[in-house]
């Protein structure tokens, strides 16, 4: 059995850049998959995608797949055949369907007794009879949502292909792919190689690409150019900007990136840096500088897609390009500061926010009067927080947003202080967008997160309540991360807020009749279902949340503490048995004739010494920890619980909680009553306990 490598390359016309790292992904997966479907092994194998390719690269692929016997059971041996001897139809059915005959059956010995088999060894596949169709399924899976038709042909794909390269080892001609003939000739660099390149060997892809000026690995191609902007500013004495979703952008538009740095007028400097930065990434795909304070430079580095003989030409062609743009943004600016951020408010009325619910001026009147009552409850300077809320989307009618969109809150934010508002509320206009998303910064003062709050607990007690949560596939207004932003808030910053009364509060603002009566519960559900997300990477289980979930905390700073607490005790050698003690206890009282039992103990009927040591031991534990309890102190409660590991486990093997006098088993009841209440007051730590214990 011989191993040759597998290249497969699509050639084609320029991919869209914002799925090109997916889709070759995506080809590799499926490839390999389609192989393993086969049963042909390989060794090592990679992708690559650049602006006019997408190739999968395979080692040590075998000729042929393993040869496998296959076993085919029929009727019981007791059917196959009649009185006479002769083969039943059933016997017969059984063998045409296998292609032999009757005679040719053996008998198997299976579980149930012996029954008619055949079995038949099937050859491994032929990999160079399948490859043809194996990539063709492969490339008939991607994830294109949009496919092109060209030509006269129905093939489809998702830009027009121009050539196919489908080699195994030194050969090729496995046929068509995408109905064009599958060869061993690819293309190179437009430019620089435009000439047809014939590859003789598959495992010479990488190298051939790059002799063709063309850096076929994405990856590659992707830390080359973050190497070369780093370079070409810090030759500028200052430091690149690299968001990463902007340098894999670049990537999938450059085959041989060449680094270039640039300059503009330092008079756009005056312009809000947040805006040039936007001009520059959004618009013309360049990477900013700043300097070593984070002050931004008249500088940008641009990365070409040739190796040009005059570097300056491209570099002046690019500084001539974004000229008009930083302009545009000058100018905007300009034209916003001559209107107030207060008067814009008004226009607000004719943006719809959502059909139901009203315009953005009905949202921000609800948001202002929820924010005035979070500040009240949180400390924060109430007229402050109303102020804020009253302007903090009047910058989305001003025309800086509405050219740059991710300048919302920021705008906003230049505008409310170039009026002369208090810098908390201006703050607080730029920072109730955080956090922008997951793990991202918080709205740092107690204004902003007033304002924050407010604004994500309208939108989703409003969608909730018109009848529109999120689905599976659908979640137009975000509400999974406005609710992991409002639990993020709340927790993170420690406030001492009731979910469920800040949802009534917040249900309160409108009008009577547009919100259901179940929405704030429904949304109350719906985001401490968020909160296991939060706790994922601290490797909390789902057990520990499942717990607190049980003791009804609705204080998501609360909650977050029992669930520190939850896990750390969970660490215990005591917690394993207290947790199946826990759950044993519930299912007991779960099935006593009186589930209403009460939680008083009569110590006159507390006849055996386990029952009695257990009951002042929980008395001991529920005085010791009144304080703790008080202050919130779980983790110490918990520790104190511990210690009743010994007494528990003592109790369960010395008295029988069934007993036949009624008056006794409902003592003992109460007893058990009392324990569970004193773990409820924390958490349902039943939870943590795995299988049934009765």
């Amino acid at each position: 059995m011989s191993h040759q490598p597998l290249l497969l390359e699509i050639g084609c016309e320029e991919l869209p850049s914002s799925s090109l790292e997916q889709l070759g992904i995506a080809l590799h997966a499926n490839v390999v998959a389609k192989l393993a479907e086969k049963g042909l092994s390989h060794g090592a194998s990679h992708w690559f995608a650049a602006p006019r390719r997408l190739a999968v690269l395979v080692d040590d692929l075998v000729d042929q797949g393993a040869d496998e016997t296959k076993e085919a059971l029929g009727p019981p041996v007791a059917q196959a055949k009649d009185a006479d001897g002769n083969w039943t139809r059933a016997a017969e059915g059984f063998a045409a369907k296998q292609g032999v005959s009757a005679d040719d059956l053996e008998l198997v010995d299976t579980p149930k007794g012996q029954r008619l088999g055949f079995k038949q060894v099937v050859s491994g596949a032929q990999t160079r009879e399948c490859l043809g169709e194996l990539v063709n399924e492969a490339i008939a899976d991607l994830p294109i949502a949009k496919r092109m038709r060209w030509g006269a042909a129905r093939r489809e794909f998702v830009r027009p292909v121009h050539w196919i390269v489908l080699m195994y080892g030194d050969e090729h001609g496995f046929g068509n792919v995408l109905g064009i003939s599958s060869g061993n000739i690819s293309k190179g660099h437009r430019f620089h190689a435009p000439d047809p390149i014939e590859i003789k060997s598959a495992k010479e892809y990488p190298s051939l690409m790059r002799n063709a000026w063309v850096i076929a690995d994405f990856q590659e191609r992707s830390h080359l150019i973050r190497e070369q902007v780093d370079a070409a500013a810090a030759a500028l004495g200052g430091q690149a900007l690299i968001d990463t979703d902007l340098l894999g952008e670049v990537a999938s538009l450059v085959e041989w990136p060449v680094a270039l740095a640039g300059s503009f007028d330092t008079a756009f400097l005056e312009v809000p840096a947040e805006a040039l930065i936007s001009s520059m990434q959004s618009h013309q795909k360049y990477f900013p500088v700043v300097d070593a304070s984070g002050t931004l430079m008249p500088n940008f580095v641009t990365v070409s897609n040739i190796e040009s003989r005059d570097p300056g030409q491209v570099i002046g062609g690019n500084e001539r390009v974004i000229r008009p743009r930083l302009a545009d943004a000058a100018f905007f600016f300009e034209q916003d500061r001559q209107h107030s951020l207060a008067s814009r408010v008004s226009r607000l009325g004719a943006v719809v926010f959502q059909k139901q619910l009203g315009s953005l001026l009905d949202k921000t009147q609800r948001v202002q009067r929820l924010a005035g009552e979070l500040a009240a409850l949180t400390g924060a300077d109430k007229t402050q927080a109303e102020r804020a809320a009253e302007l903090c989307k009047a910058d989305l009618v001003s025309d800086m947003v509405l050219e740059f969109a991710d300048m919302q809150g920021i705008a906003g934010a230049y505008y409310a202080r170039n009026d002369g508002e208090d810098s908390a509320v201006a703050d607080a206009i730029a920072q109730h967008y955080w956090p922008t998303q997951a793990g991202s910064e918080l709205p740092r003062g107690d204004v902003a997160v007033a304002v924050a709050l407010a604004d994500r607990l309208d939108t989703l007690l409003g969608i909730f309540g018109i009848g529109q949560p999120p689905t599976g596939s659908k979640d137009p207004f975000a509400l999974r991360r406005a609710s992991i932003a409002v639990l993020r808030i709340m927790i993170e910053k420690q406030l001492t807020l009731d979910l469920r009364d800040c949802l009534a509060i917040a249900k309160a603002g409108f009008a009577e009749g547009v919100i259901s009566d179940e929405a704030p519960e429904a949304v109350f559900n719906y985001m401490l279902d968020r909160l296991p997300a939060l706790y994922e990477s601290d490797n909390i289980p789902i057990e520990v949340f499942r717990a607190v979930r049980g003791s009804g905390s609705s204080r998501p700073s609360d909650f977050d503490r029992r669930v520190r607490a939850v896990q750390a005790f969970g660490q215990r050698p005591e917690a394993e048995a207290l947790a199946a003690a826990n759950k044993r206890v519930s299912n007991i009282l779960a099935k006593a004739e009186d589930r209403d039992q009460g939680l008083e103990v009569s110590a006159h009927l507390l006849k055996e010494p386990q029952e009695t040591a257990l009951s002042e031991a929980i008395a001991a534990a529920a005085s010791d920890n009144v304080n703790a309890l008080a202050n919130a102190d779980y983790a110490s409660a918990l520790s104190r619980l511990a210690t009743l590991r010994e007494p528990v486990d003592a109790f369960f093997d010395g008295v029988m909680v069934n007993a036949e006098d009624p008056a006794l088993k409902a003592n003992r009841l109460a007893l058990l009553a009392q324990l569970r209440e004193q773990f409820m007051h924390i958490a349902d730590i039943s939870q943590l306990a795995g299988g049934k214990s009765e």
